[in-house]
């Protein structure tokens, strides 16, 4: 530990991300989207003309804001972009959340949440999940610096519907209610359509995941005007260039392919239901998932004797060493094969 860290440094626990293996693994491990982008992506980075590489990118990507506000049916005003949602997340977490009051947020959620409450000195107020390892967004006071969770969550899958969201904005109206929907597109029902009528409302998204652009870093949030004002002048306070215009180019060719997005994210539904019911005949319990992963746990088997199993026949899945899920396993799904794999991999290992 060097001298010349600050204090808050030397307190840091970094976020810690999924494996990227250099040897060759079946990698269902960082709820990377198993198909390719779509065909429009290519097109862009094989025609893109490299002349305009040499100028700085537009600041206020209004491109990508315009094409964000067609696709969710907003005013321009009301999208905010950034090198992806942690770092969009990060915006918010100092534009917002850095309140006297506590960030109510799930006990077991995305970990980089707490990582963000670390790094910005945010006091975090931990709220348990249900038996059925639900968000309780009954829980979830009036009372607070502000409210955070992912929906779908993670790492359990479940999603709640935008009534039950709509419900808790009517009871948190003073403070930032931050919806983070990167897995909502594999089953979940977005809370964007709420943005009009609670100006306490910021939803985040990402490209990485149901648009196979994990490798170019893009996310954004959808609220009032108010609120991407506060993110702007933070992002302009920090860089004011974040997303280069490849980056742009290749994001609205992306959201521009419908057919492409429906059909990959439809594949990715149906293997996951496949892989559930597979997996459950096993005698694995497997938590019902709106994301495009699982969360599975076998009675008989310990957690992490199956993932070094499945990592020494050659498939990486995530195990988190943490109490409340040390028991269980997330698993990414991947193409119709590699689950296929995974299922005879896994009927070796549970004999």
């Amino acid at each position: 530990m060097s001298t010349f860290w600050s204090p808050r440094v030397r307190e840091l626990t970094p976020y810690i991300p999924g494996e990227q293996p250099r040897e060759r693994l079946i990698k269902l491990n960082t709820n990377e989207n198993p198909y390719p982008p779509a065909p429009g992506v290519g097109d862009v980075l094989r025609d893109y003309p490299t002349d305009h590489l040499r100028l700085y990118p537009d600041p206020e990507s209004r491109a990508l804001r315009e094409a964000l506000a067609r696709e969710f049916g907003v005013e321009v005003e009301q999208i905010f972009v950034g090198n992806g949602s942690d770092e969009v997340l990060a915006l918010a977490f100092q534009a917002f959340f850095c309140q006297q009051r506590p960030l109510e947020m799930p006990a077991t959620t995305y970990s980089f949440y707490p990582v963000y409450c670390r790094l910005y000195g945010i006091e975090r107020r931990a709220l348990p999940l249900t038996a059925s390892h639900e968000v309780d967004l009954a829980a979830f006071s009036g009372d607070s610096g502000g409210a955070i969770f992912a929906n779908p969550n993670a790492p359990t899958g479940h999603g709640h519907g935008r009534a039950a969201i709509a419900e808790l904005l009517g009871r948190v109206t003073d403070s930032v209610v931050l919806v983070d929907e990167a897995y909502v597109d594999f089953g979940g029902e977005s809370a964007i359509p709420l943005v009009a009528s609670h100006p306490n409302l910021l939803v985040t998204g990402t490209f990485s995941k149901s648009r196979s652009l994990a490798g170019l870093r893009l996310g954004y949030a959808v609220g009032s005007r108010e609120l991407i004002e506060g993110l702007t002048r933070v992002k302009d306070s920090f860089n004011s260039y974040p997303i280069d215009s490849l980056a742009s180019a290749v994001a609205i060719a992306a959201l521009e392919d419908h057919d492409h997005f429906e059909a990959s994210r439809e594949k990715v539904i149906t293997t996951r239901e496949r892989t559930r019911t597979r997996m459950e005949k096993l005698g694995f319990r497997v938590l019902p998932s709106q994301a495009n992963f699982v969360l599975v746990t076998h009675p008989e088997h310990d957690a992490a004797q199956l993932f070094a199993g499945l990592r020494e026949r050659g498939i990486l899945v995530r195990h988190f060493n943490t109490k409340a899920l040390r028991d269980f396993l997330r698993i990414t799904i991947g193409t119709e094969d590699e689950m296929e794999s995974l299922v005879e991999t896994l009927e070796t290992l549970c004999v």
